[in-house]
């Protein structure tokens, strides 16, 4: 991706924080932030996934693929894109994708929705429901609500992993896939030794579109031994 040395500036605004107009300025001038609005993604989020796939290719034409806290759904669009179930065109079988999250989101082409806690006992039972069987991938990019502490932070992301890991045992076919968002901060190795037990394969990446700035990572384990 080519740098656009024309950085944008904001008008001043006494109502503006500090760390406000920080923010709002990355903004603007993320490269990622331009592109999602050029090429209609509901997030930067969404290079993240592309950029992971390219390398990795597990979101496979017929594929079905549950995506996790998925508002505001860029990752799902993705996932529909690639597995077939946007529009169903082309060689191979159409896959299927669900997104799930406590919060409503907008209609994505090729995604079905349900507003549920994955958390919920009968969450996992609901899910191969809708998808018609197991899945073959588990997808989240859940962080949860910072603190700003950032032990603490990271504490709680770890913990919304392993969740999230539990219920992608519970739903995922042999041979499945998932990916989530970690944080560094020393207890994801801890994560990975779990994750290991049940995957043939557990690493991490960090794409290019997850800036160098943050500590988020992303765990990748596939081959789910069921």
């Amino acid at each position: 991706m080519e740098n656009d040395r024309r950085k944008k500036k904001l008008r001043p605004s006494r109502q503006r924080t500090t760390s406000s107009r920080q923010w709002l300025l990355r903004q603007i001038n993320d490269p990622y932030v331009r592109r999602a609005k050029s090429e209609g993604y509901r997030s930067r989020a969404a290079y993240k996934l592309i950029e992971i796939d390219d390398k990795a290719r597990f979101l496979k034409r017929g594929a079905r693929v549950v995506d996790l806290g998925a508002a505001p759904g860029g990752w799902s669009q993705v996932a529909a894109e690639r597995v077939g179930a946007k529009d169903g065109k082309g060689k191979g079988a159409k896959g299927k994708v669900v997104a799930i999250d406590l919060l409503d989101i907008e209609a994505i082409p090729g995604v079905d929705f349900m507003r549920l806690d994955f958390l919920d006992e009968d969450a996992p039972e609901k899910l191969k429901e809708m998808l018609g069987g197991p899945a073959d991938i588990v997808l989240s990019d859940m962080a949860g609500n910072t603190t700003g502490h950032r032990q603490t932070d990271h504490l709680k992301i770890v913990a919304l992993v392993e969740m999230a890991a539990e219920f992608a045992r519970e739903v995922l076919a042999p041979g499945g896939t998932f990916l989530a968002k970690v944080i560094q901060g020393g207890t994801e190795h801890t994560l990975l030794a779990e994750l290991k037990k049940s995957f043939a394969s557990v690493k991490h990446i960090k794409p290019p579109a997850s800036r160098a700035d943050s500590a988020e990572l992303y765990v990748l384990a596939q081959g789910f031994r069921g």
